[in-house]
């Protein structure tokens, strides 16, 4: 089941979207396990909100700086919108292009956000029509994609890449690969299509191994060194039969990851309901013309009754993705158990699963 909680947050902004068409409301992460990762949300929101100001004040070289280390810590479609729209005001058509297509790309399904997204297009066909645009595959995924000496990304690329009329030298990376480039030229407004075929490198041919001879060191006989003899096998005495295999720890594990599922998905509904109690109640304040922040006295109650909503969502997200790991991790566990050889054991192992706030997992313990 997929649970969307992040963006509940958007709609405690919804006057930024009226006040202003050309920026998106905020869009902050959802809360992170990590305290630094918290950190770094915490800092884009606050530059994306400097940045918001700065754009609606007109100081669009200052909200550029700001909206681009909002970026750097948290690459949301909001921020990727509102700095393409940044960079359409300073005339920087290639970069304004590449990220007003990035939110086009992941544009949400909200009434808030619908009325921008002609904004967007008619920016991003105006930027277009100023710069070039490539088409770049790449014959082996995870290869790093290089543009003029600069890393654009990792293939396979998600959309076009966007250049400034001209010549221009296109190239993929991967270790153990040798590099494959090509050099193309792109007309202003015109399209061009590149397609870099990866070889691995000699260096990382695999090295035939020659057989090795009446018992004799495989290793030895590749590299022209002499062979010693091997002496005959002894054929092995048998041993002990393997103990007989217990069914209970899969029977509670197995349970309890049907327990765990049955809480994942309790929550992730109930997460899920009160996202859309939030979503109806921000509706009807922005139908209302009202705001939450700087809410009138009258829109006080509804404005704090979203922010609860808001919370309770995210607090049950949270539980139901530590429920959902947890039942994954004893299913595994008890997979694991079922499927691992039978071999011989100096002491029975046992897998135990562990739960904590930042996720689960699985600890065995035994002697081999």
């Amino acid at each position: 089941m997929k649970m969307n909680c992040r963006p509940l947050a958007v709609l405690l902004t919804a006057a930024t979207v009226i006040a202003a068409p050309d920026i998106a409301a905020a869009q902050p992460a959802a809360p992170q396990e990590a305290a630094a990762s918290a950190d770094a949300a915490a800092r884009a929101d606050a530059s994306y909100r400097r940045g918001l100001r700065l754009y609606s004040d007109g100081k669009y070289v200052e909200a550029e700086s700001e909206l681009q280390s909002a970026w750097e810590l948290n690459p949301t479609f909001d921020v990727a919108y509102n700095l393409g729209n940044t960079k359409y005001q300073l005339k920087k058509h290639k970069e304004a292009a590449q990220y007003l297509s990035h939110a086009l790309r992941r544009w949400p399904l909200m009434k808030a956000a619908a009325k921008l997204k002609p904004t967007a297009e008619k920016r991003l066909a105006e930027s277009r029509a100023q710069v070039g645009a490539v088409t770049v595959k790449v014959s082996v995924a995870g290869a790093e994609v290089v543009v003029d000496g600069k890393a654009v990304g990792k293939a396979p690329l998600e959309g076009e890449v966007f250049v400034e009329a001209g010549e221009h030298r296109l190239e993929a990376r991967l270790e153990g690969y040798a590099p494959a480039s090509q050099t193309v030229k792109v007309a202003k407004g015109g399209t061009a299509e590149v397609a870099l075929a990866l070889a691995k490198s000699e260096a990382h041919e695999a090295v035939p191994v020659a057989k090795a001879a009446d018992g004799g060191s495989a290793a030895g006989a590749a590299t022209g060194a002499p062979v010693a003899e091997m002496p005959p096998a002894v054929p092995a005495e048998p041993g002990p039969e393997p103990p007989k295999r217990s069914w209970v720890p899969v029977i509670a594990l197995g349970a309890a990851s049907v327990v765990g599922l049955g809480v994942g998905i309790g929550t992730a509904v109930a997460s899920n309901a009160a996202s859309d109690e939030a979503h109806k109640q921000s509706a009807a304040i922005i139908q209302g013309r009202g705001q939450c922040v700087k809410p009138e006295s009258a829109w006080v109650g509804p404005c704090e009754q979203v922010r609860s909503d808001a919370t309770r969502a995210d607090t049950l997200g949270n539980v139901a993705r530590v429920a959902f790991i947890a039942s994954g991790a004893l299913a595994i566990a008890a997979a694991t158990y079922v499927l691992w050889p039978n071999a011989k054991r100096s002491e029975s192992a046992v897998a135990l699963p562990v739960v904590h706030s930042d996720g689960a997992g699985i600890a065995v313990m035994g002697a081999w």
